[in-house]
């Protein structure tokens, strides 16, 4: 069970970054936009890439670390995709979605981590 929920997680990433990918290609050609879009597919693809080495990880000290690196990247992507928004330079609809599963995915991992670090008595 949890291993089908891994996979199912890592797809959900992995789409993610496929839409995000789309986004930024579909972007006004400028140097702003750009800039933006190559920070964004960096934080975006080091979210399923640290989640993937959390899973490989040798102690839960580097376990957790890893899902801090995932949601502190998953953050980081929210701010790239709304300045591509905020700026005009991507069609405001299609970051609904983005926005909108980095937050759920955020909460995954915030969620995980207070877990992790023994602080979350819901779980």
């Amino acid at each position: 069970m949890k291993n089908e929920k891994t996979k199912e997680f890592k797809k959900r990433l992995y789409v993610l970054i496929l839409q995000t990918i789309k986004l930024v290609e579909s972007a006004k050609k400028s140097s702003t936009s750009r800039i933006i879009g190559d920070q964004l597919i960096r934080s975006i693809t080091s979210i399923l890439a640290n989640y993937i080495e959390g899973h490989a990880a040798s102690s839960k000290k580097d376990y957790t670390n890893y899902f801090n690196y995932s949601l502190k990247s998953a953050n980081e992507s929210k701010v790239w995709i709304a300045l591509l928004k905020d700026t005009d330079n991507v069609d405001r609809d299609k970051t609904a979605f983005l926005l909108k599963e980095l937050d759920e995915i955020s909460r995954i991992f915030g969620s995980s981590l207070l877990t992790l670090k023994g602080k979350n008595k819901n779980i």
